[in-house]
Protein backbone atom coordinates (compact mmCIF):
# COMPACT_ATOMS: atom_id res chain seq x y z
CA UNK A 1 0.00 0.00 0.00
CA UNK A 2 1.23 3.53 -0.62
CA UNK A 3 0.77 4.87 2.35
CA UNK A 4 2.76 2.57 4.29
CA UNK A 5 5.39 3.14 1.93
CA UNK A 6 5.15 6.82 1.96
CA UNK A 7 4.49 6.53 5.68
CA UNK A 8 7.89 4.81 6.54
CA UNK A 9 9.59 6.69 3.96
CA UNK A 10 8.27 10.48 6.23
CA UNK A 11 8.54 9.00 9.60
CA UNK A 12 12.97 8.16 8.62
CA UNK A 13 13.10 11.87 7.00
CA UNK A 14 11.20 13.54 10.33
CA UNK A 15 13.22 11.66 12.29
CA UNK A 16 16.49 12.54 11.11
CA UNK A 17 16.15 16.16 11.03
CA UNK A 18 14.40 16.09 14.01
CA UNK A 19 17.60 14.24 15.59
CA UNK A 20 19.84 16.93 13.54
CA UNK A 21 17.85 20.08 15.17
CA UNK A 22 17.20 18.36 18.63
CA UNK A 23 19.59 16.16 19.00
CA UNK A 24 19.68 12.09 20.18
CA UNK A 25 16.45 12.53 22.31
CA UNK A 26 14.14 13.25 19.34
CA UNK A 27 15.23 9.60 18.17
CA UNK A 28 12.28 7.93 20.02
CA UNK A 29 9.31 10.25 19.96
CA UNK A 30 9.90 10.68 15.68
CA UNK A 31 9.89 6.92 15.51
CA UNK A 32 7.14 6.32 17.68
CA UNK A 33 4.94 9.48 16.83
CA UNK A 34 6.10 8.93 13.25
CA UNK A 35 5.13 5.16 13.46
CA UNK A 36 1.60 6.23 14.84
CA UNK A 37 1.01 9.01 12.15
CA UNK A 38 1.80 5.96 9.67
CA UNK A 39 -1.15 3.53 11.04
CA UNK A 40 -3.74 6.32 11.50
CA UNK A 41 -3.68 7.44 7.72
CA UNK A 42 -4.39 3.56 6.63
CA UNK A 43 -6.53 3.06 9.13
CA UNK A 44 -8.23 6.63 7.70
CA UNK A 45 -7.81 5.44 3.95
CA UNK A 46 -9.34 1.93 4.32
CA UNK A 47 -12.25 3.83 6.56
CA UNK A 48 -12.65 6.49 3.91
CA UNK A 49 -11.91 3.61 1.09
CA UNK A 50 -15.08 1.89 1.62
CA UNK A 51 -17.13 4.97 1.53
CA UNK A 52 -15.83 5.74 -1.75
CA UNK A 53 -16.43 2.27 -3.49
CA UNK A 54 -20.27 2.47 -3.70
CA UNK A 55 -20.30 6.75 -3.54
CA UNK A 56 -22.86 6.47 -0.76
CA UNK A 57 -23.00 9.69 1.06
CA UNK A 58 -23.79 8.27 4.08
CA UNK A 59 -20.79 5.93 3.70
CA UNK A 60 -18.62 8.97 2.66
CA UNK A 61 -19.32 11.25 6.00
CA UNK A 62 -18.95 8.02 7.74
CA UNK A 63 -15.32 7.37 6.47
CA UNK A 64 -14.22 10.98 6.70
CA UNK A 65 -15.37 11.15 10.37
CA UNK A 66 -13.45 7.63 11.41
CA UNK A 67 -10.73 9.49 10.39
CA UNK A 68 -11.31 12.53 12.00
CA UNK A 69 -11.81 10.26 15.09
CA UNK A 70 -8.64 8.30 14.33
CA UNK A 71 -6.67 11.64 13.99
CA UNK A 72 -7.80 13.04 17.24
CA UNK A 73 -7.23 9.70 19.27
CA UNK A 74 -3.51 10.25 17.61
CA UNK A 75 -3.77 13.91 19.54
CA UNK A 76 -4.92 11.53 23.21
CA UNK A 77 -1.85 9.28 22.67
CA UNK A 78 0.65 12.22 22.33
CA UNK A 79 -0.80 14.13 25.23
CA UNK A 80 -0.85 10.60 27.23
CA UNK A 81 3.01 10.03 26.36
CA UNK A 82 4.22 13.13 26.85
CA UNK A 83 2.36 13.38 30.10
CA UNK A 84 3.71 10.35 30.84
CA UNK A 85 7.34 10.47 30.96
CA UNK A 86 8.40 13.95 29.42
CA UNK A 87 12.19 12.79 28.90
CA UNK A 88 11.76 10.13 26.61
CA UNK A 89 8.96 11.67 25.07
CA UNK A 90 9.69 15.85 24.82
CA UNK A 91 6.51 17.50 23.93
CA UNK A 92 8.49 19.27 20.79
CA UNK A 93 9.86 16.29 19.21
CA UNK A 94 6.90 14.39 19.94
CA UNK A 95 4.52 16.48 18.60
CA UNK A 96 6.85 17.42 15.44
CA UNK A 97 6.84 13.55 14.88
CA UNK A 98 3.65 13.21 14.79
CA UNK A 99 2.52 16.16 12.60
CA UNK A 100 5.41 16.40 10.62
CA UNK A 101 4.15 12.90 9.05
CA UNK A 102 0.22 12.74 9.67
CA UNK A 103 -0.37 16.57 7.65
CA UNK A 104 1.83 15.17 4.46
CA UNK A 105 0.36 11.78 4.35
CA UNK A 106 -3.31 13.85 4.73
CA UNK A 107 -2.43 15.79 1.62
CA UNK A 108 -1.17 12.79 -0.16
CA UNK A 109 -4.70 10.88 0.65
CA UNK A 110 -6.79 13.63 -1.53
CA UNK A 111 -4.09 11.86 -4.43
CA UNK A 112 -4.43 8.48 -3.43
CA UNK A 113 -8.35 8.50 -3.77
CA UNK A 114 -8.98 9.99 -7.22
Amino acid sequence: MKAVGAGIGLTLAVTALLVTLLGPPALLPGLVMGGLATAIEVLALRALGRGMADRATERFIGGVVSGLMFRMAGVVIFAGLVLWDRTLFPPLATGLGFVGVLIPLLFLEVRWLR
